[in-house]
């Protein structure tokens, strides 16, 4: 088996992102996705070997196999990124992140000559930052990992080349969510999300209550469409904030 080394990145600031529309109920979740681009270095390639990704959070740990060839990272430079893993995490205060990378497999390509990274063992705690966000159920957030290809690739005396990764964390928001309780919970209504020619549906639950996670910033129309001999009530004008639940109290539905 291959040894394996440990990067671990935490951040100072993490962003909210949503890249689908979610009509369950997790609330005890958020969805996160990390994706990794590079801040150029003067090489042909730099060849990183990624094994997983783990994200820990105060609810708990949740390890993502990345499923990929070893990736050159200087491919994914002005603008573009390459996405890692995704994976809904439990809500609750972020604690760290990390990449888990081989031992082997690593390498910079020089002049159209390719040598291997070594990853010492002394660097196997990696690059540590301190965690500023948590991680507010139902809101899906995007880690941008800014890997620093010139600060990271150290020539040694020997003329080998060792793997000192050099990470920052940038912050990405386009996501919110909206809630909110249905009385009385017997109407049973189906619940619309609409913003312009956009609708998402979901149901109300036995108590009542509704739950619109991963919702895109913006100014929706929210639909209540219940079980006869209830009336269909619509309230407009609900705006949805990046990076925050949207409640809507108690809606009261008339016959």
């Amino acid at each position: 088996m291959k040894k394996l080394i440990l990067f671990s990145v935490a951040l100072l600031s993490l962003g909210f992102a949503s890249c689908k529309k979610d009509n369950s109920n997790s609330s005890g979740t958020s969805h996160v996705t990390v994706k990794l681009t590079d801040a150029p270095g003067a090489y042909d390639a730099v060849i990183l070997n990624i094994k997983q990704v783990v994200i820990l959070s105060s609810g708990g740990e949740k390890t993502v196999d990345v499923n990929t060839t070893p990736i050159d990272i200087l491919r994914f430079r002005n603008g573009k990124d390459t996405v890692l893993a995704g994976v809904d995490v439990p809500a609750g205060r972020l604690q760290e992140v990390r990449l888990v990378l081989n031992n082997t497999g690593n390498r910079v390509v020089i002049n159209g000559i390719s040598y291997d990274m070594d990853t010492p063992s002394g660097q196997s705690s990696g690059v540590k930052l301190k965690v500023q966000d948590d991680l507010t159920a139902g809101v899906a957030y995007t880690l941008l990992l800014d890997f620093d290809a010139a600060k990271s690739i150290v020539t040694t005396g020997s003329g080998k080349y060792n793997l000192k990764p050099v990470i920052r964390a940038i912050p990405q928001a386009v996501s919110g969510a909206l809630t909110g309780i249905v009385t009385p919970a017997a109407a049973y209504p189906k619940v619309y999300a609409i913003m312009g020619t956009d609708t998402i549906g979901t149901v109300a639950d036995a108590t009542g209550k509704f739950y619109f996670p991963g919702l895109a910033a913006g100014i929706y129309q929210v639909n209540f469409t219940p079980v006869s001999p209830y009336a269909v009530k619509t309230i407009d004008n609900v705006t949805v904030v990046n990076g925050s639940v949207k409640d809507l109290g108690t809606i009261t539905i008339t016959q």
